[in-house]
C-alpha cells in the first residue's frame, strides 16, 4: 500500500463560533524585547488569527512560546526576546475564537469508527507498549519524506557508544534518510573518538572493554581537531574514512552541535552561545517534517518546543511534522509532553536496537 500523509482538515469559519468571531485586536510592543500586556503566547498547534471581514489567516510557522506580530497583513511568530519597539503584537488569551484567536488542535485527527470507547489503556508508549505498527509507520513515513520532506535527526552521545548503532547511523545518513543532524558536543567528539581509537570515553566500542589511557582518547580528539581548526580538515588531514560525521561531512549534511556547561574543549564547531544554538536549529525546526530525537533528554525538550506541529508546504497544503523520542526511560517522552509537545511518539528502547532495527529495515 502506498504511503499517504494524512489529510488537513481546516476550521469550518462558516460556522458559530468562528462566524460571528471579532477580529484580533494588537497593541505596540513597549520596548526592544518586551511584549506588551495581554500577549497571546503560542503553541506549536495550527492557530490561525481573524484580520476581519471573514478573513481567517493561518500562522505559517507557529511553535511554542512566541508571539505573533502583525505586519503588512502577514502574521508571524516571533521570539519575544527579537521584538522591536512598536511591532504589533497579537493580544489575548483565548484560543476558541473569542478574541479572533482559534488554535486548531484537531486538524489531523481521523474520524475513526472502531474507537467505541472513552476509555482505553495505554493512550502513550510504555515500556509494555508493543511498537511494530510504530516503526512499520516510521519506515513509511521515512520513505516518503527522503524524498519529500526534511528529515531531521537529533542524536546523544549514546549512539556513538556502540559499533553496531554508529554503523547503522552512518548509513542512515548515506542512504539519504538525514537532512539536518543535531547535537551537542559529545556525540561529535565521541565518533570521532571512535574512528581514530575505536573507543567510545575509552571503552572498546564493541567489547566495551577500557583500554589502556582511554580516557586519554576523547580529550585527544578535541586538541587534534583544535589543532586542524575544524572536523573536516581533521576528517580529511587523519583519513578517517568512516562514522557520523564523516557520513554528515561526505554528504554535505549541515549539522549544529550546541554548547553546554558540560563540555571539554569544545569542538570549534560547538556554538557557545545558547542563543545562538537555539537561532540555528530552529532553521531546521522551521524546515522539518519528521524529527526522531534519540537518547538526549534535554536535547529532546528544547527541540520539540521549537518545531511546529504541523508545515504548511510550498503547494499550501497542511501536514503534520512527525516527532519520535527514543529513549530507554518513558521519562523522556512524558517530560517533553508535559511541557506541551502533546504530538510526541515515544518509542521506549534501547537506542542502539532501535537504529540497527531502522537501518536494517530501510536499507
Amino acid at each position: 500500500m502506498t504511503f499517504t500523509l494524512p489529510p488537513y482538515k481546516a476550521p469550518d469559519f462558516s460556522s458559530p463560533p468562528l462566524s460571528t468571531a471579532p477580529a484580533a485586536q494588537t497593541a505596540g510592543a513597549p520596548g526592544e524585547g518586551i511584549a506588551p500586556d495581554n500577549y497571546h503566547a503560542t503553541s506549536n498547534h495550527p492557530e490561525y488569527i481573524h484580520l476581519g471581514h471573514g478573513q481567517w489567516v493561518l500562522v505559517p510557522q507557529s511553535r511554542m512560546d512566541c508571539v505573533l506580530v502583525l505586519k503588512n497583513g502577514n502574521v508571524e511568530a516571533v521570539e519575544a526576546r527579537r521584538l522591536s519597539k512598536g511591532d504589533e503584537v497579537i493580544i489575548g488569551r483565548t484560543e476558541n475564537g473569542e478574541h479572533g484567536i482559534f488554535v486548531h488542535t484537531e486538524g489531523f485527527v481521523s474520524d475513526r469508527k472502531d474507537q467505541v470507547d472513552k476509555f482505553s489503556f495505554r493512550t502513550r508508549g510504555t515500556r509494555e507498549t508493543p511498537f511494530s505498527r510504530s516503526y512499520d509507520s516510521l519506515y513509511d513515513i521515512l520513505r516518503h519524506d527522503r524524498e519529500h520532506g526534511y528529515i531531521v535527526w537529533v542524536l546523544g552521545p549514546a549512539v556513538a557508544f556502540d559499533k553496531d548503532s554508529r554503523q547503522a547511523m552512518q548509513a542512515v545518513i548515506e542512504a539519504g534518510y538525514c537532512h539536518a543532524l543535531l547535537a551537542g558536543n559529545a556525540l561529535a567528539t565521541h565518533d570521532l573518538e571512535a574512528s581514530l581509537f575505536q573507543t567510545g570515553l575509552g571503552q572498546d566500542i564493541y567489547s566495551q572493554t577500557p583500554k589502556k589511557h582511554g580516557h586519554y582518547h576523547h580529550l585527544d580528539v578535541l586538541n587534534l581537531v583544535r589543532k586542524f581548526g575544524s572536523i573536516r580538515e581533521t576528517i580529511g588531514a587523519l583519513g578517517l574514512k568512516e562514522g557520523i560525521m564523516h557520513a554528515c561531512e561526505n554528504a554535505g549534511i549541515p549539522y549544529v552541535l550546541a554548547g553546554s556547561i558540560r563540555d571539554d574543549g569544545p569542538l570549534p564547531e560547538v556554538i557557545a552561545n545558547v542563543y545562538q544554538a537555539q537561532d540555528i536549529m530552529r532553521v531546521h525546526a522551521r524546515k522539518a517534517t519528521t524529527v526522531i530525537s534519540m537518547a538526549t533528554q534535554l536535547h529532546s525538550i528544547a527541540f520539540g518546543n521549537m518545531t511546529p506541529g504541523y508545515r504548511v508546504m510550498e503547494n499550501g497544503t497542511v501536514r503534520p511534522v512527525y516527532f519520535y523520542i527514543v529513549d530507554v526511560s518513558e521519562f523522556s517522552v512524558d517530560k517533553l509532553a508535559n511541557r506541551g509537545s502533546s504530538q510526541a511518539a515515544a518509542v521506549v528502547t534501547n537506542v542502539q536496537d532501535f537504529i540497527v532495527n531502522l537501518s536494517k529495515s530501510l536499507i
